[in-house]
């Protein structure tokens, strides 16, 4: 596995880790404000959907002006259920995967048109390192909502997906330098 795929097999796993932590919760936190970066947990959720929904539409050859313009209001669309945003999530994430088999050079440069900072050739792994970026700064803001409604967060941080995610690389006993 090359480095920006296992680093979108974090943003998968850190994603899907912080949404177990909320399905333990009681089912009201989910849309209970909460003065932050968002308004509630799900208006978070719907953010990091949407955007990483957009980056998937770039990603497979739409224009990214088209993309935020379909993605974007589905920013504050927010579902009822933790349930509908893991299985939402579920699907993106193979549909991610899918595209990742497709691809043999993840250095390869595309147009991307971005309406607020320009034209640039940007490389499809540069797209996935900041679509990870991105991810990790807003499952942070989720963790502080998740503390200001006076629920403990889970650790989702890059370090814990080498021993628990599909990023460990356990070595073998008999490898093991004793």
């Amino acid at each position: 596995m090359n480095h920006p795929q296992q680093m979108y097999h974090y943003h998968v796993w850190a994603s899907q880790t912080i949404m177990q932590r909320i399905q333990e919760l009681p089912p009201a936190v989910l849309h209970q404000e909460v003065g932050s970066s968002f308004p509630t947990l799900a208006h978070a959720l719907s953010h990091l959907y949407a955007v990483d929904q957009m980056w998937y539409l770039v990603l497979t050859g739409t224009g990214m002006p088209e993309a935020l313009q379909l993605c974007m209001p589905r920013n504050g669309e927010t579902f009822a259920t933790i349930e509908e945003y893991v299985n939402r999530y579920d699907e993106l994430s193979d549909q991610f995967l899918d595209w990742f088999r497709q691809q043999s050079d993840l250095e390869q440069t595309i147009p991307l048109d971005n309406p607020f900072a320009g034209l640039r050739q940007t490389s499809l792994a540069e797209i996935i390192f900041h679509l990870v970026n991105h991810g990790t700064y807003h499952r942070g803001n989720i963790s502080t909502m998740l503390r200001q409604l006076g629920h403990a967060s889970v650790m989702n941080d890059y370090f814990r997906f080498w021993y628990e995610g599909e990023g460990s690389n356990e070595v073998a006993d008999s490898d093991a330098v004793v």
